[in-house]
């Protein structure tokens, strides 16, 4: 699945371990996510897209 976690924790200022923080993860889970390694579960997906006020598609989309 690819994600713009990087790009939106970015543009928002965030570090990943402030990120990882605000999410209530691991800097590890954040570094995954971002790298591809991991999907997230649906309620962690849901996490992201309320902590950068977006859609859960707007951060996730699957792979073609």
């Amino acid at each position: 699945m690819h994600n713009r976690l990087r790009v939106l924790r970015e543009e928002a200022g965030l570090s990943q371990s402030e990120c990882a923080d605000a999410l209530g993860v691991s800097r590890q889970t954040v570094i995954s996510i971002e790298k591809g390694h991991f999907d997230p579960r649906l309620s962690l997906a849901f996490r992201i897209g309320r902590l950068f006020d977006v859609a859960v598609d707007e951060v996730f989309t699957p792979e073609d």
